[in-house]
This record gives structure tokens, sequence and C-alpha cells, in this order.
């Protein structure tokens, strides 16, 4: 018997997690009254019962229900159901943004701010989150990337250890990215710029990739990108980060910094402590630059 507690900020995909859970065979309930689960659990806990996969949506709209959240969690604990929590999680103005664009208000902003609401909303939920078998940030997050992380965690049963990997390529004279957590130059790299014929190319056309990567300094900072990203991840975990960006830059984001973020890409690729995704921020810019 399963049960998984879907819960987390209002905005950060609770509803689409559930579908997709919906989606993966499990029964899905969501706003159940905090009063109710134990009764749900007893049903549960019946060895004839059809339903042996079943996802529960809880959050804020609970109300004055969700303070006796805690206790109805100790009295699970207690019993033979085992359960675990998924917590969806943003950045506030990530949430902002969301709420903005669908024109909904948010259930604890009575005066009308969102912001506000958000803030309430994490004292609310921050037991929960601190009692979370997962976590994950859906700032960054495509609905097919979330649906991935929810199989690669509830359908093939994988470890996750709540860290989201994104390495982004990016042009240093478009800005550095605001949401980066490490930064890398690799403007010491010979450029492809200069080569007429590779100039309208990118990263991730071969003939760019190999000029850029037939070159021993090239080679050497990979290879120490790599160990040291390597490093970092397990440490990361530990203490709890569930967000990474590794941002790659060269000059305009189309050349260099495409081919070393693919290479460290695929040198991360297939582990299963952690999400990951790449990114090319800046790769159409020149184009559309020269365009106008």
């Amino acid at each position: 018997m399963k049960l998984v507690i879907v819960t987390g900020m209002s905005g950060a995909g609770k509803s689409t997690a559930l579908k997709m859970l919906e989606d993966a065979g499990y029964f899905c309930i969501d706003n159940l009254p905090v009063q109710l689960i134990p009764k749900l659990a007893e049903i549960l806990c019946v060895p004839t019962t059809e339903m042996n996969k079943v996802a529960l949506g809880i959050d804020v709209r609970s109300g004055a229900g969700l303070k006796e959240m805690e206790k109805t969690l100790e009295g699970l604990e207690k019993s033979s159901l085992k359960y675990q929590i998924l917590f969806l999680d943003a950045k506030e103005d990530v949430l902002v943004k969301r709420y903005k664009e669908t024109r909904r208000s948010h259930p604890l902003a009575k005066d009308g701010r969102v912001d506000k609401g958000i803030q309430e909303e994490r004292k609310f939920l921050s037991f929960l989150k601190g009692k979370a078998d997962y976590i994950i940030d859906t700032s960054q997050l495509l609905t097919r990337e979330l649906r991935k992380e929810i199989n690669h965690i509830f359908v093939d049963e994988k470890n996750y250890k709540n860290l989201y990997i994104t390495i982004l390529s990016f042009g240093f004279k478009y800005g550095i990215p605001s949401d980066a957590d490490l930064v890398f130059d690799v403007r010491f790299l010979p450029n492809p710029y200069y080569i007429e014929e590779l100039r309208p190319l990118s990263g991730n056309d071969v003939p760019v990739h190999e000029y850029v990567m037939n070159n021993e300094k090239s080679k050497q900072f990979l290879a120490r990108l790599t160990d040291m990203v390597n490093f970092l991840i397990p440490n990361y975990i530990a203490e709890g980060k569930n967000q990474l960006v590794i941002a790659v830059g060269c000059t305009g984001g189309k050349h260099r910094s495409v081919t070393l973020a693919d290479e460290l890409y695929k040198n991360l690729l297939g582990e299963e402590d952690f999400g990951l995704k790449i990114e090319h921020r800046d790769i159409e810019k020149d184009a559309i630059t020269k365009a106008k």
C-alpha cells in the first residue's frame, strides 16, 4: 500500500502533480479535510481494499484543519500505513508571475496582495516542508520535466535526493543569469566566431563542437569542471539544496559556452541522485540582433 501526500505552495504545480500520479495509476483525492484522513487510513489498511496506491492533495485550502495535520501524521506513523510527502515549491517571483498570468487570487491574500499571501503560506506549510521526503522546485521546470521527476520517484522508484540541476549556457554581453549558483567563464578558449564558416553555426553543430573541443585547454577545463561538480553535488544534497544552476558563459552565448555546457551535461547524464536538464539561453540572440 502506497500513500503519497502531495502538498506545497499554491501555484507550484500540486494539481499538475496529482494528475500525473493519476496517470501513473494512483487513486487521487484533492483537498480532503484533514479530519477525514484517519478514516481514509482505516479504509486503506483493510487487506481487501482495491486502492493500493493513493495520492492525497493537502494545502492551505484546509484552513484551520491544517493545524491538526501534525497530529494526524503522528497517528499515521503509529499505524501500519506508511506514507511519503511530496512538497512542490517555487521561488516567490515565479509564483507571483503565475498568479498574475492566470488572474487567480491567492487563498491567503486577504487584501489582494499575492506576495503577502505567499509569505503567510510559507509559514503555514513550513512543518510539512520539513517533513517532506521529496522537494521539487518547479521554478524552472517545464511540465514534461516535472512529469519525468514524478515518474522517476513514484513509478520507477529510483533513489532521489531532492536536487535538480540546470546547466545553462549564456553570453556575457547579455548579462549573467540572475539565478545562477555557479558561473564559469570560457572566454579564454579560441573563439569560433572569428572563423568565417563557423560564425553562423552554434555549439550544437558538429564543426563548432569539434573546433572547440579539439583544444587541450578545453579538454582540461571540462575534466576539472566535471570533477569539481561531482565533488560539490553530494555536499549540496547533504546541505539540503534542491536547485542548482550551473552557468557556462562566453561572449555571445552561441559557440564555446554551448559546446562546454553540452559536454558537461553528457558527463553528468545517467546519475540517479539528481534531476538534470540543459538550456541555451542566448543561442539565438545573435541572429535576432542582426535581423533587427
